[in-house]
């Protein structure tokens, strides 16, 4: 009993003691596989941010530069849709790591 006791301890003890800058190197792993449809589509809408980035806007009237603007929302919004995978941090997994070997 002493000694689970104690392993249930130690192992308390190192997740409480988790360094910050190995986390904030990878904060999160995709745990979904993209369609090469879906990455096309993600690097057209790459591409024509990209095109809106680098377009001369000192010429352009408030209207022009207003629908620019929308038009990056929603590709921006449309790249996240197509990209909502599920992620999981580090932590997270070593976490569930963990649990894993401990109910098994």
């Amino acid at each position: 009993m002493k000694k689970i006791t104690l392993s249930l301890m130690a192992l308390a003890l190192s997740l409480t003691f988790i360094p910050q800058k190995s986390m904030a190197e990878n904060p999160a792993v995709p745990t979904e596989v993209v369609t090469p449809a879906q990455q096309a589509k993600a690097d057209a809408i790459l591409l024509r941010l990209t095109e809106i980035k680098n377009l001369d806007k000192t010429n352009m009237t408030s209207s022009e530069k207003k629908t620019l603007k929308k038009e990056v929302k929603s590709l921006k919004k449309e790249l996240k849709a197509n990209n909502g995978g599920v992620y999981l941090s580090v932590g997270a997994i070593i976490i569930i790591i963990l649990l894993l070997i401990l109910i098994l």
